[in-house]
């Protein structure tokens, strides 16, 4: 289930944008800082948002891509059977460009693939939308501004697509504006892009004109652009192209003379909005889904449409009454092996479920993914399997009709395989979902429905902790699904939170020096905001609310885990000794303050709300305003104190035209020093200290030395290591960051959308960093698979598997090999990595330098090439000889 994500602290981030278009996602030259070489990994969620989009390229086989409304675009490695992610590389300024509203792949050069990005139309984007390309599937962008905002997290997202790509002449693309900035067309390879202005209609539907924040009252606009590939030849631009609008009564339009002149299409369906069009060629059909409503989660009735390109005809192809619709139309897809073949999604049943249309005869006749037998009974011509994301059940025991896991909803994205008529995918608020045995539907037997989401992680982070014993490694409070326990990060968890199960938390904390007391807070329609655990995190009970509550605010654990102070919405500061089965208010302190924990005494905590901070020394009962002067005036601010000291307290936060920076206070904060060497700072958090030091780690998402970035300090702030790079930036990252206080060098990194992203260093002073000073030799045999899973003009991706086919184990590696033709490592992942002329060494990193007997450990990298780009065949373990598999 998926709820419209909207990013706070906009205000923070909506000044200082460069003018001008650069010419590639790289950023300018910066000033020189302290760098690390880091590995970066999610926590494996697998999924967790709404994928509204599925693009397959039309003459590359397996070469599929899927766009996320803010978490950026992520292209299918068959061979893993695992998705890519393609726009890490977008800046903390551009954050806005993680939201995707539409792809398009080049079916004439299929290395050739575009992106239209802009999260919001409303001033919470700061900045215009744009379109990116890449010449090499993703692996790089170039980019071009536009003029307006686009809204890949906007209403109607799940409309489209609104970028296309002539098919007979590739340098011609199309792109449909929201916000009635019409319709707009690139002849240039998408490098320059100018309106056509007469082109008729920019749409007029908004889902709520009400709406005085402008994101539910804007404009929808022109929502699909579909080619007539018949129309044309290669070389020459296609001449029939039919348009998409938002307007009920006016939806769709089309232009016979390559976009010269357009008209609106004769006989149309009128009182729907048109959110697919999607064209058969070869039958000359056109199909349209319709619904009452922009969507994604939005639509209560809807019909399916078939339009006979040759004579105009047009004929209601609905599987069902619209009397019998309480859902819009949508996830439309033609079978390209089989164009008499169409599937549609019934996008916006949520009760008792998604459904699936299946028609073998071009709409004459319909199948459903499953069917009512006697109600409430029902008879399903799948089975789903969520063995890989067990979560997927969200924990529910439902009544029939009913059942877990659903199949789905807000199922606007729907892709048979073009060449594979038994692969189809489509999209829900939580996952991707996917079948390889598709046309059983057809024989009477049941096809299987799986996620296909691995390395699509899709999750919006509010907070995140990382306790310094017990079975739990890390703690995430996330936007819709909750949030996870993570035991094994490279492992997905078998459930959520649950007991209550939160839309979303906001806050979590465990006790410092009782890590199996954790308590969170979280958003609920109905039901309590509070849950606690006293076992780790494992099992979850709810605490009462006081009265009032309306959302989960922020929480703070005591020491010792002997009380509570929570700051809830709707309500005052409350506290509690005990399990929150009753609260008192919190005096002297403001409602709405942020509220942490002293690390050592049980008694303190501490408080925050424009520009004061607050103190309280009989665990929250009165709070006392410090006289700290100097402290941000705005309530972005994210503090933190230090585990091991009483009083050492760090404060981050500010907005650009006030305070902003990083404040460290070592008397609980009567006083605070402003740090001189951090130009920004937005977040704090401790890790393990680095060996030979005392004091812990420090990590920050920051501007320091004028560039933005993740940085540690070692040795009090004094100075800074940036540990990420320019192609591992994940747009805006200032929610919640912490280091692991059980390795040394591990970060956890928030983000708005690409989930919980850590970090291991490579630094070889780092214990469990990775690296080590001594190139480890293991015994006994091995075995390498070196398989290249991408090539394309100039670049290539690989995976590389490393077997032991010995008797021991190994308690690290380190893999040689000699490129023959002069290849070049461009990315590395999952290993620390060198090259020298022709030669490679690849060694573990922390997490996965044991290699027990009969297993593999795999990492794989991007690479350039020239001339040829023939495998390695020659590897060593250490000095000995692997065999190449």
């Amino acid at each position: 289930m998926r709820r419209t994500r909207i990013l706070t602290a906009v205000l923070a981030l909506a000044a200082g944008l460069l003018a001008g278009t650069p010419p590639a996602l790289a950023a300018a030259p910066r000033a020189a800082l302290a760098a690390d070489t880091y590995t970066w990994n999610n926590a494996r969620i697998d999924g967790g948002g709404f994928v509204p989009g599925i693009v397959f390229n039309r003459t590359e086989k397996n070469l599929a891509y899927a766009r996320t409304d803010i978490g950026g675009a992520y292209r299918w490695s068959e061979s893993t059977k695992t998705w890519t992610p393609l726009l890490d590389s977008v800046g903390w300024d551009e954050w806005g460009h993680t939201g995707v509203v539409s792809l398009a792949s080049d079916a004439v050069a299929p290395d050739k693939v575009y992106a239209a990005v802009g999260t919001y139309t409303n001033s919470w984007d700061p900045t215009n939308g744009a379109v990116l390309r890449s010449a090499d599937r993703g692996a790089s962008w170039q980019k071009t501004d536009l003029p307006f905002k686009l809204g890949g997290n906007m209403p109607g997202r799940g409309m489209g697509e609104r970028l296309a790509i002539d098919p007979n002449k590739d340098s011609v693309l199309y792109l449909g504006a929201p916000s009635g900035k019409g319709l707009w067309r690139s002849t240039d390879s998408g490098v320059t892009w100018s309106q056509v202005t007469n082109f008729p209609n920019v749409g007029n539907y908004v889902q709520d004109s009400t709406d005085t924040t402008g994101y539910a009252s804007d404009n929808q606009g022109i929502v699909w652009v579909t080619f007539d590939e018949s129309t044309g030849t290669a070389g020459t631009a296609t001449k029939t192209i039919y348009v998409g609008v938002a307007d009920k009564d006016n939806a769709v339009y089309r232009s016979t003379d390559a976009g010269t002149t357009w008209t609106r299409l004769a006989g149309q369906p009128t009182g729907y909005l048109a959110h697919k069009g999607v064209l058969d060629a070869k039958n000359g059909y056109l199909y349209l889904a319709y619904s009452d409503k922009g969507g994604p989660y939005d639509g209560g009735k809807g019909q399916l449409w078939r339009y006979a390109t040759a004579t105009g005809a047009w004929t209601n192809i609905s599987p069902v009454t619209e009397a019998d619709t309480y859902y819009g139309f949508s996830g439309l897809t033609v079978d390209r092996q089989h164009p008499g073949t169409v599937m549609a999604t019934a996008y916006s049943s949520w009760w008792p479920d998604t459904q699936l249309f299946r028609s073998t005869d071009s709409g004459a006749t319909w199948t459903k993914a499953w069917d009512y037998t006697s109600y409430p009974n029902r008879s399903n011509r799948y089975t789903i399997d969520v063995s890989s994301s067990p979560w997927l059940t969200f924990g529910a025991n439902p009544s029939p009709p009913e059942q877990t896991p659903k199949l789905g909803w807000m199922t606007e994205s729907l892709e048979i395989d073009p060449f594979n008529s038994d692969r189809m995918m489509y999209g829900t608020g939580a996952t991707l979902y996917g079948t390889e045995d598709l046309t059983k539907w057809d024989s009477g037997g049941q096809f299987t429905v799986k996620p296909m989401v691995r390395g699509l992680e899709e999750t919006s982070v509010n907070d995140l902790a990382a306790p310094p014993s017990g079975g739990a490694q890390l703690f995430s409070a996330l936007g819709d699904i909750g949030g996870f326990r993570h035991t094994d990060l490279t492992k997905v968890p078998s459930m959520m939170y649950t007991s209550p199960t939160f839309t979303t938390t906001t806050s979590l904390d465990f006790a410092e020096s009782n890590p199996n007391t954790v308590v969170r807070v979280g958003n609920l329609d109905s039901g309590p905001h509070i849950a606690f655990s006293t076992d780790n995190g494992a099992n979850w009970f709810a605490g009462t609310d006081p009265s009032g509550v309306s959302g989960g605010g922020t929480v703070a654990a005591g020491a010792d885990g002997s009380r509570f102070v929570w700051s809830p919405a709707g309500a005052g500061v409350q506290y509690t000794t005990g399990f929150g089965s009753s609260w008192s208010a919190s005096s002297g302190i403001p409602a709405g303050a942020v509220v942490e924990s002293d690390r050592v005494d049980p008694k303190t905590f501490y408080g925050f709300k424009s520009g004061t901070f607050y103190v309280s020394s009989d665990g929250g009962a009165t709070f006392t305003a410090s006289a700290a002067t100097g402290l941000p005036s705005g309530d972005s601010v994210r503090f933190k104190a230090l585990p091991g000291t009483k009083g050492d307290v760090w404060l981050a936060g500010g907005a650009t035209g006030g305070a902003y920076g990083l404040w460290h206070s070592t008397n609980g904060g009567t006083t605070f020093t402003k740090l001189a060497n951090v130009d920004q700072a937005d977040t704090i958090g401790f890790g393990k200290a680095a060996p030979g030091a005392s004091y812990q780690t420090l990590y920050t998402s920051a501007e320091i030395g004028g560039v933005r970035g993740i940085f540690r300090s070692t040795d009090q702030g004094s100075t800074w290591t940036r540990v990420n790079d320019d192609a591992h930036q994940w747009g805006w990252t200032g929610a919640a960051i912490t280091g692991d206080p059980r390795v040394y060098g591990r970060v956890y990194v928030s983000t708005n959308g690409r989930g919980v992203i850590y970090g291991d260093t490579s630094d070889t002073g780092g214990g469990g960093g990775g690296g080590g000073g001594t190139d480890p030799t293991p015994t006994g045999a091995c075995t390498v698979a070196y398989t290249i899973t991408n090539q394309w003009t100039g670049g290539f991706q690989a995976d590389v598997r490393l077997t032991n086919t010995g008797a021991t184990s190994w308690t690290g590696w380190s893999l040689g090999w000699s490129f023959p033709n002069g290849q070049t490592v461009g990315q590395l992942w999952n290993a620390d990595w060198t090259q020298s002329g022709a030669a490679v060494t690849a060694k573990n990193v922390s997490w996965n330098g044991t290699v027990a007997a009969g297993s593999s450990v795999s990492f794989g990298f991007t690479g350039t090439w020239t001339g040829t780009n023939t495998q390695p065949t020659a590897f060593k373990l250490g000095d000995q000889t692997c065999t190449a598999a």
